[in-house]
This record gives C-alpha cells, sequence and structure tokens, in this order.
C-alpha cells in the first residue's frame, strides 16, 4: 500500500499535494481465497495512474488484507481537504448482509470457519466510504467494480452488492470489474466529461446523486494561476536520509515487476530487494499467481479487454452450440466460465473457464457453422409439419364434417387450415342453434356465457344428447388442456418480462419471424395475437417448448440464422 500524489513525485513532496485536484482512495484485490477477480494488479494501477494524472491525490492499497485497506482508509480520510472533488473505488469480491455491503480482504486462509470470520469481522464496509463521501454532495463519487459472482460464506452472508443506502449528492456507479476499470481509466479522468451519460453508455448502474450534467472534473478557468510549488518543511536531522539512487532503483524494479504481473517479475524483484518496501507486497502477488492454475489465461483474456458486446457475442455463440453460460447478459459469471471450460474440453483446450484470441475466433467459427445448420433443419422440420398438416386436413375430409374439423385442430391448433377449421364450426354451431330447441339453446347458451368446464358439464346433464353435446365435450377437453397449460405459460410469461426486452430488440425479433415467412403481422415492436402465433410456429418447428412467449432459448435461435457480427 502506497500514496500516489500527482506531479508530486516530481518535487519530491511526500503525502497529499496542497494543490491536487481531488482525493480518491482506491483498493482493488486481484484475489480473495478462493474467489477470482477480473481485476487485477495492472488494471488497478492504470486506473490510480489515471487518476494521478491529473492531479488527484490517490490513496491505494492493493491486493490488500484487512489491515491494509484500514490502513488506506485512514491515510485517505486524514488528508482530505474540504472543498475538492473525492473518488472511492472499490474493486473485487463483494458481500452483503444486515449490516451493509463490504469489500472482502485478501486472506491467506483456507479454512471455511476462518473465512467466515475474516468477512464478518475485517472485510471493509461500504457504509463507511459512503459516510465520508456524505460530507461532499455534488463532489463525491463512489465506484464499485464487482467480480464475477461468488459463493455464499457461512449462513450470514450472500455474494455481491446489496442495496445501498446512498447518502444525499452522493453519486454511485457499479458493474463489473472489467467495465468499471475501463471507466475508471480512460473516461474519469478526463476534463470536462458528462459522467453519468458516460457510464450509462458504458452499461454501468448508477444510483444516488445524478444530474445528466454531472460533471467531476470541470475546465479550469483560464485565468487560474499556476500552482504554487510547495514550501519544504525543515528537516529534523535525527536520522540520516535514505541514498535515493536505492529508492529509485527499487522504485523502477517494483514497477517493472507489477507492469509484467507474472510469477518471474516477482521472483526477480524479490531477489534484489528480499527487504525492500514493496517485498511484502511482491511475496503476496507471487503466492497468489502460484495460487491460481490459470492465471496466465486470466491475463491474456484480461489483455482482449473484451467489452460488454463482446461477451454477449461469446455467450450466445455458446448457447447455439448447447454449452449454457446461464443468460447472455455480456457478465461473465460462474455459469459463463463453466460454459467456457466445458467448450475447451470438448475441443482439446486447458478447461480454464477463459477465452484466447484463437480460441474466440475458432468458438466463433463453430457457432456460425451451427446456426445454418440449425436453421436448415429448422426448415426442413418446418416443412415436414406443412406437409403432414396438408395429409391431415386432406383424410379428415377437409373438415366436411364436425368431427374431423374438431379433430384437426385437436391436432394442429395453429395449423394452415385452423382458421377455416374454426370458421365452418362456428358456422355449424351457428347452424344448430337455429335448430334446436328453445329449452336447449337458452341452457347452451348460459353455459357458453360462462365457458367454463362445470358450466358445459352442466349444461350436459341436463342435455346428454342435445344439439350441442358434442360440443360441449370438446370444449371441456379443450379447456382442460388449456389448464394445464396455463402453469407453462405464465412461467413463460413471466421468463419474457425477464429478459426485459427493449421495443428495438421486439422490433427484431419480429423482423425476423417475418423473414421466416411466419407473418408476425405489423414490425412494431407490439407482441399481439399474429406475433404471439408466429413465435408459437417458430418454436414448434425448432423443437422447443411451444408456448408463444420468447425465452432465452427461442432469442438465441430466432437470430441464429442470421447471426450479424458488430
Amino acid at each position: 500500500m502506497h500514496r500516489i500524489t500527482a506531479i508530486a513525485l516530481a518535487v519530491g513532496v511526500v503525502g497529499g499535494a496542497a494543490w491536487a485536484e481531488g482525493s480518491a482512495l482506491v483498493i482493488g484485490n486481484g484475489t480473495v481465497d478462493r474467489f477470482q477477480t477480473f481485476f487485477g494488479g495492472s488494471r488497478i494501477l492504470d486506473a490510480a495512474d489515471a487518476l494521478g494524472s491529473r492531479n488527484v491525490a490517490v490513496t491505494l492499497a492493493q491486493n490488500a488484507d484487512s489491515d491494509a485497506m484500514f490502513a488506506a482508509f485512514a491515510d485517505f480520510t486524514n488528508a482530505l481537504e474540504r472543498d475538492e472533488p473525492v473518488v472511492v473505488l472499490l474493486s473485487g469480491t463483494f458481500v452483503h448482509g444486515p449490516a451493509g455491503t463490504m469489500l472482502l480482504p485478501v486472506a491467506d486462509e483456507d479454512d471455511g470457519e476462518a473465512i467466515v470470520a475474516n468477512a464478518l469481522l475485517r472485510a471493509f464496509p461500504v457504509d463507511a466510504a459512503l459516510t465520508v463521501l456524505a460530507a461532499y454532495p455534488g463532489k463525491a463519487l463512489l465506484l464499485l467494480g464487482e467480480a464475477s459472482e461468488g459463493e455464499p460464506i457461512g449462513p450470514f452472508l450472500e455474494p455481491g452488492i446489496g442495496r445501498l443506502d446512498v447518502p444525499h449528492g452522493v453519486t454511485v456507479i457499479r458493474g463489473p470489474a472489467q467495465d468499471v476499470g475501463r471507466f475508471a481509466t480512460r473516461i474519469l479522468p478526463l476534463t470536462g466529461r458528462r459522467i453519468l451519460i458516460t457510464a450509462e453508455q458504458s452499461e454501468l448502474i448508477v444510483e444516488g446523486f445524478a444530474p445528466r450534467d454531472f460533471v467531476l472534473f470541470a475546465r479550469p478557468d483560464s485565468a487560474q494561476t499556476a500552482s504554487p510549488m510547495p514550501v519544504a518543511e525543515p528537516q529534523a536531522p535525527a536520522e540520516p536520509e535514505p541514498d535515493l539512487r536505492d529508492i529509485t532503483r527499487e522504485t523502477n524494479a517494483w514497477a517493472a515487476a507489477q507492469n509484467t504481473d507474472t510469477a518471474e517479475g516477482y521472483r526477480a524483484f524479490l531477489q534484489d530487494f528480499p527487504e525492500g518496501e514493496n517485498a511484502p507486497a511482491a511475496r503476496q502477488r507471487l503466492a497468489a499467481i502460484e495460487a491460481e492454475p490459470f492465471y496466465a489465461e486470466r491475463r491474456a483474456e484480461e489483455r482482449l479487454e473484451l467489452g460488454r458486446d463482446a461477451r454477449r457475442d461469446i455467450q450466445r455463440d455458446l448457447s447455439i452450440l448447447g454449452y449454457d453460460p446461464r443468460g447472455i447478459d455480456g457478465i461473465f459469471g460462474r455459469g459463463s466460465r463453466a460454459a467456457i471450460a466445458e467448450w475447451q474440453r470438448d475441443n482439446g483446450f486447458a478447461p480454464s473457464g477463459y477465452v484466447s484470441r484463437d480460441q474466440r475466433v475458432a468458438l466463433d467459427a463453430q457457432a456460425e457453422r451451427r446456426a445454418v445448420q440449425l436453421e436448415a433443419e429448422a426448415r426442413e422440420r418446418q416443412a415436414q409439419i406443412e406437409r403432414e398438416d396438408r395429409l391431415y386436413w386432406q383424410n379428415t375430409g377437409r373438415g366436411t364434417d364436425e368431427a374431423g374439423l374438431r379433430a384437426y385442430l385437436s391436432r394442429y391448433p395453429e395449423g394452415l387450415f385452423a382458421d377455416e377449421a374454426r370458421a365452418e364450426l362456428r358456422r355449424i354451431e351457428d347452424q344448430r342453434a337455429t335448430q334446436a330447441a328453445e329449452r336447449d339453446r337458452q341452457a347452451w347458451d348460459a353455459a357458453r356465457s360462462s365457458d367454463t368446464a362445470d358450466a358445459y358439464r352442466a349444461y350436459l346433464d341436463t342435455f346428454p344428447s342435445g344439439a350441442f353435446a358434442d360440443t360441449a365435450r370438446a370444449r371441456i377437453d379443450e379447456l382442460t388442456r388449456n389448464s394445464q397449460r396455463e402453469e407453462i405459460v405464465a412461467r413463460a410469461r413471466a421468463e419474457e418480462e425477464r429478459l426485459n426486452l427493449n421495443p428495438v430488440a421486439r422490433r427484431l425479433a419480429e423482423a425476423r419471424l417475418q423473414q421466416l415467412g411466419l407473418n408476425p403481422g405489423d414490425v412494431d415492436g407490439k407482441f399481439d395475437r399474429d406475433t404471439r402465433r408466429a413465435i408459437r410456429r417458430f418454436q414448434e418447428a425448432r423443437d422447443l417448448q411451444v408456448t408463444g412467449f420468447l425465452d432465452q432459448d427461442t432469442v438465441v435461435r430466432l437470430l441464429a440464422g442470421g447471426i450479424i457480427r458488430r
């Protein structure tokens, strides 16, 4: 853990410079016991350096245990000025419980009980950062970079960031650690940048104080005078000054080791500086790297800097190939990592769960080929369904009698001739109504008005051979089948709602259905009766669960035939 003060190194100032444009606390834990994150040593340094480059005094704790996190927090709060922008960036594995959200420290314990105690007693509380930031309304920003989903820690804590009680005037931006790190490095330090708009464009979640024109670092006034050089404090001659050449040599070696962030680099540093200031941090990073079986693969994936859209493409490719990532959301959680590892194992790669550039190309090519195969299979299945549909219609006498019409609709409720069959049944029913006795017709009208299985059974009890007996029995069968489907349809409707499709996505789905010749009606983003019927036909042709609602499998297959790469 060390303190970075922008440009202060050039003039030999230690601690926060009086002319700094703000203060920041940056805590990034690359490995938290057995939980892996994707915001490691180099990325957290990049964010700290980017903030430091614009005269922000940065207190940095990297891969820190509990003591180091709290010490950094104390240094940060002690150096704060009253009238300046204040940024807190926390990245790693978060847990939450009744007492709030906490950032886990790096720990050496392998024992489960020790891990639970460490989380409960020594994790860093996000509420502590919010309490400090509350003193800087309109100038306070909390960034939370969350690692991929973790595991519950004992019976008391849940993984992830829970509900935050954000004080007035404090802005919170949170999301996947990769995306938050990229935002903190490339966007946040820019002068005059509207923070909230660019955060939303990066698909990050914004909470709390969120005016659209919020700017953290305003453009400097042209009349602003140059920052004065700090006045050197008189030095007590109690101890001799350290050799600046040795300090510089160790600083450069440590920077080189962090830049490579490899086991070899940290070993080389420790060989030259076994008692150096950064030796404990080097040993900690070396232990973390050696404990992680696929460290090199993770770092290779990080260097690809996959954006949210690129990660969605990978998840969609995996889904098309039959590997379930448990969501196409652009966030690589445990489901996505498991799916990647399974694909790697099946294709002769080490099952690391991290994709390389070459593997991404191979995965993409396989998905393209499979998409073409799936569409060819779907077209053949659709043609077979239509052949069987026409043949069955012919075998029932083309609906010349009521029994044939009902048999056809029972087999093909969305068939090619379903509308024609229903129209003919209505004509038969109307004709029968004019011929039925008055009492029979009144009982039937009452049953039709209720349109329940019990009402039709009551009609049959009174008129077992009535003019509408066959129709009543058919309607009871239909309602019974429908009741069995209600729970399935309710789940399907809920799943479609969870997809939270925007109007553009809805129009895209309708356009694809129209392209396939399934007649979804107007391409307007409104899922009406025609759209639902087109979805059901699409699902049936692809051997999916037929509900008329979009779920993840249907969306993947719907777009599979014409995968458009960005």
